[in-house]
């Protein structure tokens, strides 16, 4: 199994740290020169576990670590290009061309938490419109043309109504 390099560093600054307590070095001493915390309770625990592993590094490697990145540096730069040169992009589009040009198949939702750390995605909320092209658009009909049609609506004025006192 492949570990990252932080976790196999890590094995490796315990393994010297049981080495150096075993030799007689005080463990807060040992601890600050290392630059990790473990106290007594913890050391025990670590003892037994290096004896129960054969005194080996990589005894301290097991359990959960997190996962691999999928997307690397190369990846994002690309990410990050290709969204300055056309805005329009959205993440599926762009997950899709990921998928193509890396072989790498990342979600929508991840590349939109990518965008929003260098502040490349749209603003939230409905697109912004254009008050004058949106007047161009609709041209709310006069007065008397809507006067006109009212007759079309009230056929018949108050002869249609339901027991009410006639029109003066």
């Amino acid at each position: 199994m492949d570990y990252p390099q932080a976790v196999i560093a890590k094995a490796h600054k315990m393994e010297k740290l049981l080495q150096r307590v075993a030799q007689g070095e005080p463990l807060a001493q040992v601890c600050a020169e290392l630059e990790v915390a473990v106290n007594e309770k913890q050391l025990a625990k670590l003892q037994a576990k290096y004896k129960a592993g054969g005194e080996r590094w990589e005894t301290f490697l097991d359990g959960r670590y997190g996962h691999t990145q999928k997307v690397h540096s190369a990846m994002r730069a690309w990410l990050y290009e290709r969204k300055e040169q056309d805005e329009t992009l959205r993440a599926p589009k762009l997950a899709d061309e990921m998928a193509e040009q890396f072989g790498v198949r990342v979600a929508a939702g991840h590349i939109n938490y990518l965008l929003r750390k260098r502040e490349l995605t749209a603003p939230p909320g409905r697109p912004y419109k254009d008050p004058a092209a949106e007047q161009e658009e609709e041209q709310p009909p006069t007065t008397t043309e809507a006067q006109d049609n009212a007759g079309i609506f009230f056929p018949g004025g108050s002869q249609g109504r339901d027991g009410g006192s006639p029109d003066p």
